[in-house]
């Protein structure tokens, strides 16, 4: 257990960026806190160990979940490469998803022996802020009972995710993340079965409010439910 909590949040804005780009920094900033933590168990000592939330967007990207099942790219290497699109094998839980422009991508890299050690109720917080945000521009959305995410018209027969979920968790430090459609083509989830659900359909808060929406007005309600939500003091950096 970590004897020195730091409940304070570093929050970095990648902007548009590649996603290799976006996951080499994850993987830099994920291993200096473990490597924190193993020296602290090594010395005896208590250094406190960092956290950070990282934002941005990427260009047109599939990513596979290290548990995913590649049947759900519906379309092979040699379209993708034709459409220049990019995919990448990756080392989160869950299935297959898309990233593209119009998307928020929220990185947490947490330590969470400084808030709880239960991933469970971690994804749980990460879908609490989101179901704020989406409250904040009149969306009503919810969850599903054993499907990670946050879904609109939960109560019908067609729910429609809104956001995917994925991370990992190594020593109780957290990378990947959210990914929240706000004004995403969406167009481009034809091309796979979404996190390995074939028979729910995909929305965005620009296709169910009707309106434009700023992402640095999502970016801004998001970064702030989060840290209600977790109870943590955000530092811009």
């Amino acid at each position: 257990m970590n004897s020195t909590i730091n409940k304070k949040v570093k929050l970095i804005s990648l902007g548009h960026i590649d996603y290799q780009k976006a996951w080499k920094k994850q993987e830099k900033i994920f291993n200096k806190i473990i490597n924190v933590k193993i020296q602290n168990r090594k010395d005896n000592s208590q250094i406190p160990t960092e956290n950070y939330i990282l934002v941005c967007s990427h260009p047109h990207v599939y990513t596979l979940g290290k548990s995913g099942n590649e049947k759900h790219l519906l379309i092979n290497k040699k379209i993708i490469k034709e459409k220049k699109l990019e995919y990448y094998k990756i080392n989160r839980g869950g299935d297959i998803t898309y990233h593209g422009p119009g998307q928020i991508v929220i990185y947490p890299i947490l330590d969470l022996e400084n808030f709880f050690t239960d991933i469970h109720l971690y994804l749980r917080k990460l879908e609490e802020a989101t179901i704020r945000t989406l409250k904040y521009f009149n969306i009503d959305a919810g969850r599903i009972n054993k499907l990670t995410g946050v879904w609109v018209d939960t109560e019908s027969s067609n729910p429609k995710k809104i956001c995917a979920m994925g991370v990992k968790c190594s020593r109780w430090v957290t990378m990947h993340g959210l990914a929240l459609n706000i004004s995403t083509d969406l167009s481009y989830f034809n091309n796979i079965v979404p996190c390995g659900i074939n028979d729910k359909a995909v929305t965005s808060i620009e296709k169910e409010t009707n309106k434009k929406i700023s992402i640095d007005i999502v970016k801004n309600e998001i970064v702030n439910n989060l840290s209600k939500v977790f109870e943590f003091e955000l530092i811009n950096k």
